[in-house]
Order: structure tokens, then C-alpha cells, then sequence
């Protein structure tokens, strides 16, 4: 076996610690020993149930008592040895943490020592770019610096394995939190196994790997290394509180009356999307049976059954991928994300199954689900990927479940080499298929909605692998059992589409198999080239965003013509303006009116230094209005549907059009405006015109102003978008730049 080769040979990491590995073939029952330890003690469970080429294989792998804790608090991060091996490893730990800011040390107690560091707030002074969002500091600045101490490129199985709280995305996101949160729940609890038990499933090989670690005397006092060879891997016992009752169901309309809401949001163009959950509630009295009998029941992507200490436990079997990062890092990783949208039951049978793919394929409204997200979740990956290494593999591709079909787009990008795992997990937090859209909006809503904090649900649990790889499954159909009690919150992907009832129907629907269950159990990526058309080679792009979810994604295209884009958050100083010295200004889309973001205002600005200005959406009705313009709201609201555009002159989108004179493109708004009311711009296309005329373009050479009401950036607007970007930048760049840039 080649893995015995390697046996007890020691490895230095990158932070100078030294590792032995021992590897030896055991056998597949382990895991289910495994399974009832972590009952009773800090451990874990994951698996794969699913077989689907190119997305997912199955495996198995568990490990109990690991040597170290890491938990979160908000910005507060604790590290906690378990035991002895931890206590020798709590130095270096420490000096990670000292890193980031002043760490304090506890008493020894019987369970063993700690250290805890907080992160202070980042100044609010300091100008930090949406493209280096994902450093903003944080825990996640921390946990960087762990993994750096132990990064070792030869082991695809150490590294830090746990849960990541949906909270933690408000230390990177501007959401005010409303809901009462108990102070002692934690936000992220990740272990350090130094013993793990791995099935490949596929090859049907079953491998137990064991870690000795020895650290350098330069972490310690008396310049003496340490080593855990020899020393016991027990750690205390972490047992199920008191059983306490069982709270009632959710009241019966309740969930209803938060679509009738959102429904609300979608017609004033507050929101494209949005998915709040309610919780449902049953008695656990094991939660390792559970977890036994919903992998057989439930087969799923990501499994897993995760004792987090403290009488917290999580038991799921998540249908959905959050981030998986794979290859060497430094050398352009692959990113793959699915998120899912588009959901029916199952049929009575096959005949039954088929007839239910082709209502849920022939959905408009599903299809529109999962665009949205699939939007969304490209605009996250542009932040961190190479440009025009974005791109969708997979497209609403059928993945069948015990009680459900989903639709799964299936997505992948090449991370930048100055990005890592960590980044990639970021810029994604949290998966637009738990949140919405525009993401930021969509998280206040369900905060102002929700009745009780998420905690768990909608974030994330895997690894964070030393080897600069990452796997990572969304918190969905999920169980937190905690006093023998487990909640189950689910949600649905609310549209304007949306009928109350019936979404209020899924979410019941999408929790009965664990619901039923517990009643029952009482490759490597690749850079891609450079695209060849530079018509932004040597400008510089200024991109505002109006906290929108498709801005990266927008800046993506503007970067694959060579452009520099540094992207701001809208209410800037104009200072800003003289600083960067923007050959062009993007608008972003965005939610609610012009008047949210103070866009007059901006365009004030621009105009008094002649910077020339593309509107996307928001942009084009910022456009309209500050030019003495008027707008109005739709009768019904158009989010994430194609519509043929007709074009009607100008430059912008010259030989863009088919033999009909028309493209189609993605639109996405409530407000719009009419050609008639239109006034300074030049009306360059338009849709419906057999109704009400929808402006579509507008264009005035004379003061560089150009605008879109469709989303050039949109997977439905593939066949036009990146071409009308690239002619912008050539007119920008003819009328602002001069022979700067030529």
C-alpha cells in the first residue's frame, strides 16, 4: 500500500511543527463503533451516500476525541485543548492568534487549558475595496493563520473538521440583528482530530490514519520541544443534557404571512428572491440511531453527524455542496459550488417521477428559482476567480432524493493565486439558496421575519483540509438537537411567483423525512487564458456598489478586457473620485429606487470631472431621473426571466441583434421607465412594445452616459452580455482616455 510507505516518516509544515503519520488498513465497522462513541464524546461523522459522475463519489470517514477545539463567539475565538496532545500544540495555536490581537489565557481546568483572542472591529476609516472583502478582518483571519501553522501539502485528511454558524457572515455583511441571541451560543466550532478512520467507498478501502506532532522549542519557555508521541487521546466525556418538552409546530398560516410579505418586497424591487425558514421540533433520545437510520432512509451528498460539545448536536443529510476547493494552492484551485433550486416530490413511481421532472422542467418559475441563484452565486466567485474562469458545467441538471427532486446547476471557477480556501468559503457566505437576493436585503428581511436565530442552519459543515483543499456541505435538513430535543428549520425559495399556501406546504414537506425519521429512530483546477479582446487594456474602472448580489460578476466581465476595477460601496467620499482617477464609472444594480443610494448625488460628481458613467439596472433609472426623467413601478414585477429586447439605434448595442433586430436578455426590476418619459438620452432599445413600452438602453454620447436596463452579466443574457461591456470600455475609452491608454 503506498500510504504504508510513508509510515512514521516525519514531515515539517510550514509553521515549523514536525508531523508522523502512521497509516494501517482497518476494517469498515470502525465507523460504526466510531458513531456510538461520538454520542457520548466531541467527534464526528461524514459521509456521502450519492454517486453522481463529476459532482459527487461516496465516502465515509469519522473520528473521536480530537486533541483541540476551536470556537467562536462572535469576533471572539477560543482555542481549547482536550486533552494532553492538545496542550502540547496550545502554544503555537496561541502565537497564531497573537497574530490578529492580544490573546488571554485562562486557569488550567480539569478539561484542559485555552486561549481566546478577539478580533478587533476593522477601522471603519480604512478604505477597503469589495475585492479584498474577503480579508476583511475577522475569526476567519485567525483560523487563516492556524492553517498556515500546520499546512502540509502531502496529507489530504488533517485538518480542521466542524460547523460554521450562519451568524458569522454578519462580521463581513451590514445586517442589524433584531432577533434575541442567547450570548453563550457559539458561531463556529471546528476540531483537530489527530486519529481518523477513512472508507473510500468506491474503491472500497478502509484506512485509519494516526498523527504525532512535535513541537520546536522556539514556542516554548525553556527552549525545549514537545512531542504528543505516547500520550493518551481520551478527552472528557461530552454526554446529552436532560431531555426537556418537546415546543408545538408552527403555527398553521404563519409562514404564509411572510410570503404575502416578501410578495411586498418583490413588487417595490426590494428583493428578487428571498428564502426564510421556521423551525419544527422532535424528540431525540439517540442521536447516533438518527443519524444511522437517515442515512439509510435519506441518502445524501453531505451526511454527518457532529458532537459539538456542550450538548449540541448536529445530524443532517444535506442535499447541497457549499464550497469544495480543490488542487495546490498558489497554482489556480478549482471552486465548484451546486446550488440548488426547483424542488417537487417524489411520485408514487417511476412513471410518477417522470411526469414530476417534467412539471418541475417546464416550471417558469422554477427555472427562474434557480437562475437567480445561479446569478448569484457566479457574481460570488468573480470576487475571487481568474477572470472568465467562471462558468456554469452543469444546468439544472435532476437530482433525486427519498421524498424530493431538486433541479441543480453545478458551478465552477479558478481561485486567483492570491486567494485561498478560505476566500472561496467567504466570498460565498451564505449560499443565495438559503438567503436570497439581492443577498444583503435578503438577510435583513429574514432577520426582521425569523423568530428565532438560525444558528446552525444556512451555514456550513466539513473541513477546512491542511493541504489547502476544502469540502464543504450547506447546513440544510439538518436536526440541532440539544436536551434531547431536535429542531428542524426549513425554508422555500420565495418569487413573486409565489403562492402562500403552497410555499408554506414545501417547507413541511422538506422537513418531513427527518421529521419521520426521528419519530421513528425515538479535479484539480486550471488557469484559464486571458480573453484576447482588450478594450480595457490600461483603464481604470470604478465599479459602485449598490449592494447588489451580481456585482462581482459584473466587474468579472469588465477585468476579461483587461480593464483594473476597484469596486466601492455606494455613499463614498467623492475625495474618492480624484484619488482613483476612474476612466469610467459603473453603476450597479440594486434594490429599491436610485433615491436608496444617493445616486444623484454621485452622478453630480461625475459630471463635474467629466468621468464618463454606465448604469446597469438601478444605474440606468439613476440615469433617468437625475436627467429630469420619470419613473414608474410594473404591474408585476420581472425577476430572472429572459425578454426579447428590440433594438432601436446608438452605438452601444450596434451589431448585437439577430435577423429580427432583437436579443434576449435577463431582466430583473419592479421600476422602469417609458421612451416619452425619457428626456437628455437618446432611447436605444426597448421591450413590449406591444403594451406599455419598457426603456431598455439609453445612450448620450455628449456626456459619456450609457445605460442598460437588463443585466448584461446574467447567464441569460450569455449571448450579448460580455460583448456590450467590451463596447462600452471601447466608447468609454475613445471619449475619456484619449491616447492614455492607446
Amino acid at each position: 500500500m503506498e500510504e504504508r510507505n510513508e509510515n512514521a516518516v516525519p514531515h515539517r509544515t510550514r509553521g515549523g511543527l514536525t508531523v508522523r503519520r502512521t497509516v494501517e488498513a482497518c476494517d469498515p465497522q470502525a465507523l460504526g463503533e466510531l458513531s456510538r462513541a461520538v454520542e457520548h464524546r466531541r467527534g464526528g461523522i461524514l459521509s456521502s451516500g450519492m454517486e453522481y459522475p463529476g459532482r459527487y463519489s461516496r465516502w465515509h470517514l469519522g473520528y473521536v476525541d480530537p486533541c483541540l477545539e476551536l470556537a467562536a463567539r462572535d469576533r471572539t475565538l477560543t482555542a481549547r485543548a482536550l486533552n494532553g496532545r492538545g496542550r502540547v500544540l496550545l502554544p503555537v495555536i496561541a502565537a497564531a492568534l497573537r497574530e490578529h490581537a492580544a490573546v488571554e489565557v485562562p486557569s488550567s481546568g480539569s478539561s484542559g487549558d485555552s486561549v481566546t483572542a478577539t478580533i478587533p472591529e476593522p477601522d471603519p476609516a480604512a478604505f477597503l475595496p469589495e475585492e479584498e472583502r474577503t480579508r476583511r478582518p475577522s475569526v476567519f483571519s485567525a483560523l487563516r493563520s492556524i492553517v498556515a501553522l500546520f499546512s502540509w501539502d502531502a496529507d489530504p485528511h488533517l485538518g480542521l473538521y466542524g460547523a460554521f454558524g450562519y451568524d458569522l457572515a454578519f462580521q463581513f455583511e451590514p445586517v442589524t440583528r433584531t432577533i434575541d441571541r442567547d450570548p453563550g451560543d457559539r458561531d463556529l466550532v471546528l476540531h483537530l482530530p489527530d486519529r481518523l478512520v477513512v472508507h473510500d467507498r468506491k474503491r472500497e478501502k478502509c484506512l485509519r490514519y494516526t498523527y504525532e506532532f512535535t513541537v520546536p522549542g522556539s514556542f516554548s519557555p525553556d527552549n525545549r520541544a514537545a512531542s504528543t508521541d505516547g500520550m493518551a487521546r481520551e478527552t472528557p466525556e461530552a454526554p446529552m443534557g436532560t431531555p426537556t418538552e418537546v415546543p408545538p409546530p408552527p403555527t398553521p398560516g404563519s409562514y404564509a404571512r411572510i410570503v404575502a410579505d416578501a410578495k411586498e418586497r418583490f413588487a417595490r424591487g426590494d428583493l428578487y428572491e428571498v428564502v426564510p425558514g421556521h423551525r419544527m421540533y422532535a424528540a431525540c433520545d439517540s442521536p447516533a440511531r438518527f443519524y444511522d437510520r437517515l442515512r439509510e432512509r435519506n441518502p445524501a451528498p453531505y451526511e454527518f453527524f457532529l458532537n459539538l460539545g456542550e450538548d449540541e448536536y448536529l445530524v443532517g443529510a444535506s442535499p447541497e455542496m457549499f464550497v469544495r476547493v480543490t488542487g495546490t494552492p498558489g497554482s489556480g484551485q478549482r471552486v465548484e459550488t451546486c446550488p440548488i433550486s426547483g424542488t417537487i416530490q417524489r411520485g408514487a413511481d417511476a412513471l410518477g417521477d417522470a411526469e414530476n421532472i417534467r412539471a418541475l422542467l417546464t416550471s417558469p418559475k422554477e427555472e427562474s428559482e434557480l437562475t437567480m441563484c445561479t446569478d448569484v452565486d457566479r457574481n460570488d466567485k468573480s470576487r475571487v476567480c481568474e477572470p472568465g474562469s467562471v462558468r456554469v458545467i452543469g444546468r439544472r441538471q435532476i437530482e433525486m432524493y427519498s421524498r424530493l427532486i431538486h433541479t441543480v446547476d453545478h458551478i465552477e471557477g479558478t481561485l486567483r493565486r492570491e486567494f485561498d480556501a478560505l476566500d472561496a468559503f467567504v466570498t460565498h457566505m451564505w449560499a443565495v439558496t438559503v438567503t436570497g437576493a439581492p443577498k444583503t436585503w435578503a438577510m435583513r428581511f429574514i432577520e426582521r421575519n425569523e423568530t428565532t436565530p438560525r444558528r446552525w442552519y444556512g451555514g456550513a459543515v466539513g473541513v477546512i483540509a491542511f493541504d489547502g483543499t476544502m469540502n464543504t456541505g450547506l447546513t440544510l435538513r439538518t436536526a440541532h438537537i440539544t436536551n434531547g430535543v431536535a429542531s428542524v428549520r426549513a425554508g422555500a425559495t420565495l418569487l413573486y411567483d409565489s403562492e402562500p399556501q403552497a410555499e408554506e406546504r414545501e417547507t413541511f414537506l422538506k422537513a418531513r423525512a427527518l421529521l419521520e425519521t426521528l419519530n421513528e429512530s425515538g479535479a484539480e483546477g486550471t488557469e484559464r487564458p486571458v480573453a484576447d479582446a482588450r478594450a480595457g487594456a490600461g483603464m481604470r474602472v470604478l465599479l459602485v456598489d449598490c449592494e447588489d448580489s451580481f456585482v462581482n460578476t459584473l466587474a468579472d466581465y469588465v477585468r476579461r478586457h483587461g480593464a483594473e476595477v476597484t469596486t466601492v460601496r455606494y455613499s463614498f467620499d467623492p475625495g474618492l473620485l480624484d484619488e482613483l482617477a476612474p476612466h469610467l464609472v459603473v453603476l450597479s444594480p440594486g434594490p429599491g429606487l436610485p433615491a436608496d443610494f444617493g445616486t444623484s448625488e454621485l452622478l453630480e460628481a461625475l459630471e463635474q470631472r467629466s468621468i464618463p458613467v454606465f448604469g446597469v439596472c438601478l444605474g440606468l433609472q439613476a440615469l433617468v431621473e437625475h436627467a429630469g426623467g420619470e419613473l414608474r413601478t410594473l404591474d408585476e414585477p420581472v425577476h430572472g426571466k429572459p425578454e426579447r429586447v428590440r433594438v432601436t439605434g446608438g452605438h452601444m448595442l450596434d451589431q448585437l441583434a439577430d435577423e429580427e433586430g432583437a436579443f434576449t436578455a435577463a431582466r430583473y426590476h419592479s421600476t422602469f421607465t417609458t421612451p416619452e418619459q425619457v428626456k437628455n438620452f437618446t432611447v436605444t432599445a426597448v421591450a413590449r412594445e406591444e403594451t406599455t413600452p419598457v426603456v431598455m438602453a439609453i445612450e448620450n454620447p455628449h456626456t459619456r452616459q450609457w445605460g442598460v436596463q437588463f443585466h448584461p452579466e446574467s447567464i441569460l443574457t450569455s449571448g450579448v452580455g460580455e460583448r456590450i461591456v467590451e463596447n462600452v470600455l471601447r466608447m468609454a475609452r475613445m471619449s475619456a482616455v484619449g491616447t492614455e491608454t492607446r
